[in-house]
């Protein structure tokens, strides 16, 4: 069987791609290879993140692997908060970065805005890259008490209600990193 390490140590995204990818490979995260290095997130694109990533563990565990950089773009922050999502407020307090949003955005009637992720794949000397994205808008408040992140912020198109109000099944079977996920895990049964 297939051993991938997945470049964080995240429970919550270690779950949604174990629960995609299912029994087909073994996925192991930072704390199974023993890594608890702060792996550099400094590109500017998820792209760039997510390959920084699938770098670092390759030059220093010459590991299969894969990386993933996520974010929120929101068209009237320009984009914002995009590579920056995770400590938008300058912290990795979610909390706080949801509050930022919703101050920036204020009464703002245009509140589209997307979910995107980009995986980074390291397999067979070479790297892929796999991509996932849904649209959708933020709410003027915090709704529903399920997932992580901006969850509780964002309703994705054609639902009335935000990630964090779905269930984990609901959110995986149609979320950005569902998307990326499930485009992995079709390349990764081809070879």
């Amino acid at each position: 069987m297939l051993e991938l390490v997945f470049a964080t140590n995240n429970a919550h995204k270690l779950e949604e791609v174990q629960a995609i990818v299912g029994n087909a490979f073994t996925i192991k995260s930072l704390n199974d290879i023993d890594c608890h290095d702060d792996i550099p997130e400094t590109g500017k694109t998820f792209e760039e993140n997510a390959q920084q990533k699938t770098d670092y563990l390759v030059n220093k565990y010459g590991l299969y692997c894969f990386g993933d950089d996520s974010g929120l773009e929101i068209d009237a922050l320009n984009g914002e908060p995009g590579v920056y999502s995770a400590r938008y407020s300058g912290s990795r307090n979610m909390e706080k970065n949801i509050d930022l949003v919703l101050e920036k955005l204020g009464d703002n009637p245009n509140r589209k805005a997307r979910f995107k992720t980009v995986i980074s794949l390291y397999l067979n000397e070479k790297q892929h890259f796999f991509e996932g994205s849904i649209e959708g808008r933020i709410v003027d408040g915090r709704r529903g008490s399920d997932g992580f992140g901006y969850d509780p912020i964002f309703i994705p198109e054609g639902y009335d209600r935000t990630f964090a109000e779905m269930s984990a099944v609901e959110k995986n079977a149609i979320s950005h990193r569902a998307i990326a996920v499930g485009k992995l895990a079709d390349f990764l049964k081809t070879i």
